[in-house]
């Protein structure tokens, strides 16, 4: 399909919006509201642009694109009407870049940016609630947009129905459950929530004041904890080697979602209490050997065993922290190595 942004013509792929064909183009629109797993929102009018043959300014969110449409997604007047939303946005809350977790890695300073706004012009004098009163999640109402991403997330991603709008006008807010604190509400800690948040107002809590987002190394792996294979990315302190904070991966299976433990039970790879290297008992202590002496001393132990008393006495556990491989080697070795079909599984209940 071909169409025309800031008078130069892209072909892109049938049923796209104009905000995603702009994406697919690598023209940035600024966008609040909208995320791909949440739908069409227009609610915040940071994505507007003009579009020949359509009255007014258009949410580009919101425009299925069509065939020879010619879009405009940076003239004055477009930027004026995106400055106004931004400033407005800026002004109504308590978004203390500086000092804010989300420096770096937040879409409201990002659109302040691309349209040159280095302070709000209005000022509304306002306290905001802290609620820090969960385990796992931040919420700051001061640095809330109101743009509805984590209601939908929580009502229509996950399905825990725990976020909702409350109260009205100016007093409108993010309330959970029955406006009860977070830690004292039917929020199962997913975290979908903070995935989803497009600025500072909801937070991994156990990565408050651990690294900047710049300063942290990102890498990409697979969710160690069930046989999912959920996609993460960790979020690494390397002068310190540890995990500071791990976020789901916007591609298959998991699409970003993680569960409780996917996403926040990430310290065991620098507990002090991890087993390090192998260990045999001798003489009453554990002692350290090599690899290559830990696999003989195993292997010796099972085959004295197994032909002492019999193939029976043997049994072996697969799991569900391990690839499929790895659980078919477990299950060929007791059968045709060791001689018994005493094999079973962790994830078998």
């Amino acid at each position: 399909m071909k169409f025309t942004l800031n008078n130069k013509e892209y072909v892109v792929p049938e049923g796209l919006t104009v905000l995603d064909a702009a994406r697919h183009c690598g023209v940035y629109i600024p966008s609040l509201c909208y995320h791909a797993k949440t739908g069409q929102a227009g609610k915040c009018r940071a994505c507007v642009v003009e579009i020949e043959g359509m009255r007014g300014l258009q949410t580009s969110c919101t425009v299925q694109l069509k065939e020879g449409m010619k879009v405009v997604s940076d003239s004055e007047r477009v930027r004026a009407s995106q400055r106004l939303v931004i400033d407005l946005l800026l002004s109504s809350g308590s978004h203390d870049c500086l000092s804010c977790e989300q420096n770096g890695d937040c879409e409201l300073q990002q659109a302040a940016y691309y349209l040159g706004i280095e302070h709000p012009t209005f000022r509304i004098d306002q306290e905001f609630k802290i609620d820090d009163s969960s385990e796992f999640i931040y919420k700051d109402n001061g640095k809330c947009i109101s743009c509805g991403r984590c209601v939908a997330g929580c009502n229509k991603t996950v399905v825990n129905e725990v976020l909702d709008f409350g109260f009205r006008g100016g007093e409108t807010e993010i309330i959970i459950d029955d406006d009860l604190a977070m830690g004292e509400s039917s929020c199962v800690q997913c975290g979908e929530c903070v995935q989803l948040c497009p600025t500072g107002a909801l937070t991994d809590k156990k990565a408050r004041g651990k690294g900047r987002f710049w300063d942290l190394e990102k890498i990409d792996t697979t969710c160690p904890y069930c046989g999912v294979g959920c996609q993460t990315t960790l979020h690494i302190d390397r002068a310190k080697n540890r995990i500071v904070r791990v976020t789901g991966r916007e591609v298959t299976p998991n699409n970003g979602m993680l569960c409780v433990k996917g996403r926040y039970a990430y310290e065991f790879p620098s507990s002090e209490n991890r087993l390090k290297y192998p260990l045999i008992k001798k003489n009453g202590h554990h002692v350290r050997v090599s690899w290559e002496e830990a696999l003989d001393y195993t292997a010796d132990r099972i085959r004295d065993i197994v032909g002492k008393h019999g193939p029976d006495t043997f049994s072996a556990f697969g799991s569900g922290r391990i690839t499929n491989e790895n659980n078919y080697a477990i299950q060929k070795f007791v059968r045709a190595v060791v001689g018994t079909n005493n094999v079973d599984h962790c994830a078998r209940t």
